[in-house]
């Protein structure tokens, strides 16, 4: 994985797929625990991983703070909502019924669940995920979802979102909470979903970027790259690959607001990282987490 954004040199950084392999594997537990706690290092995840003792928020308290209302986290199925969002993207979205949507790195399905009523029985709602763990979460909850709402309309495909399972043009939304930063080739995602949507299809992610490139020791962290943190890129970085994937409307929103609530309540991966930042600094000073809306052309005209 490059950061040249950040100072790393392409020799030093990992290879893709030791990357890719690293976060497969903190996935996998946190699908089988509910928790980033159960990796060796001790950490509470933060964006992709909250930890829900010693002080730290509950995964509902987690998601009503980043916007979503009690009354949905409620009807999501027993165990999807495992704390793993940074935003919430079924809100900025603005979703109606009888679109298709796609949810990259989709999890146990905590949007796709939220988008499926959104969308209606005329829509469809496709969750994509390469942790075979997280898919069979995924599914398992599925015979919940469909007797809460009645509704027959989400289905679950294994894949990575560098190489999304799914034909060109075939999507009206493509959803995503807090995963594109761990891919080890990000320029090839935003090109997998300029090639899915339909013209004049939209996208709608949070996700977390850098508002100032990351020491090289943050970066190192195993845990921090599961956590969200490692991979991301600056801000002007971000849009820039957006925008060489060809979507245009492209607007980023920053929410630093959300880290430095992490570091207040003492959570224990932005703990770690405070630790080994330059004094006088916080985790908020560098790191943001940031909704990001685009669009395809209409037409190639």
């Amino acid at each position: 994985m490059r950061h040249s954004c950040c100072g790393g040199d392409a020799a030093e950084a990992p290879a893709p797929d030791t990357t890719r392999d690293q976060v497969r594997e903190g996935y996998a537990k946190i699908a089988q625990s509910g928790t980033l706690t159960s990796i060796t290092l001790p950490v509470g995840g933060g964006c992709c991983g909250s930890d829900t003792g010693k002080g730290g928020w509950s995964h509902e308290e987690l998601a009503q703070r980043l916007g979503y209302s009690a009354e949905e986290v409620a009807t999501l199925p027993q165990g999807a909502n495992m704390g793993l969002s940074c935003g919430n993207p079924t809100a900025i979205a603005a979703l109606q019924p009888g679109q298709v949507v796609l949810d990259l790195g989709s999890g146990g399905g905590f949007d796709c669940f939220l988008a499926g009523p959104k969308v209606g029985q005329a829509g469809r709602v496709i969750g994509v995920d390469m942790t075979p763990e997280m898919l069979s979460k995924a599914r398992q909850n599925l015979a919940s979802y469909r007797q809460s709402t009645g509704l027959d309309n989400v289905e679950f495909r294994l894949g990575e979102i560098e190489h999304l399972p799914l034909a060109d043009g075939s999507v009206d939304v493509v959803i995503s909470n807090c995963v594109i930063n761990l891919s080890p080739d990000k320029p090839q995602v935003w090109r997998e979903i300029a090639r899915v949507l339909k013209p004049g299809g939209r996208v709608a992610a949070s996700d977390m970027a850098l508002l100032r490139p990351l020491p090289e020791n943050v970066r190192e962290m195993v845990e921090a790259l599961v956590g969200c943190v490692a991979g991301a890129v600056l801000v002007e970085e971000y849009q820039a690959m957006v925008e060489a994937a060809g979507l245009t409307e492209v607007a980023l929103r920053p929410k630093p607001e959300y880290v430095a609530a992490l570091e207040s309540f003492q959570d224990p991966l932005y703990q770690k990282i405070a630790g080994a930042l330059p004094d006088g600094t916080t985790a908020a000073d560098f790191v943001t987490s940031l909704d990001v809306m685009a669009q395809k052309a209409a037409s190639d005209a």
